[in-house]
């Protein structure tokens, strides 16, 4: 059973809104080995956070991956809560949402890009050709 298209939907949205997707290039130097080298990493990470505890912890469980608990806020502000996820996590969700997103559609499709260059040819452009590729049995619920 894959996710459902509403679920889907619902989850872009509010990574459009509440949420945030990061995507960087960068050079990192490791003091702990001779010589300090220079490696390149690419920093990829998605998260939402919200004072709804029970909408994330909805996505948590839907999604079935990344971790969710509480964040620190400053004394005399509502209690906050963050799903967050990383890596090959975020692949997995950006493949999911990236049809239904809006405002963060280009951050998703360079996580999609990054992992899986050869699924559209460098680009993610067809919704259709993406469904069939990945065998999703996405249904409306």
């Amino acid at each position: 059973m894959g996710i459902s298209v509403a679920n889907a939907a619902y989850i872009a949205g509010l990574f459009d809104g509440e949420g945030s997707v990061y995507f960087k290039r960068t050079k990192q130097r490791r003091n702990t080995r001779p010589g300090k080298p220079v490696h390149n990493i690419t920093v990829i990470r998605m998260e939402i956070s919200m004072t709804d505890k029970s909408v994330l912890e909805w996505i948590w469980e839907t999604m079935g991956v990344g971790s969710f608990g509480s964040k620190k806020v400053k004394e005399g502000y509502k209690p906050q809560w963050r799903w967050r996820i990383a890596h090959r996590d975020a692949l997995y969700v950006a493949k999911i949402i990236w049809p239904y997103a809006h405002v963060k559609l280009h951050k998703i499709e360079q996580i999609i890009d990054h992992y899986d260059p050869k699924t559209f040819d460098g680009n993610v452009v067809s919704l259709a050709q993406y469904r069939n590729y990945m065998g999703l049995g996405w249904h409306d619920e």
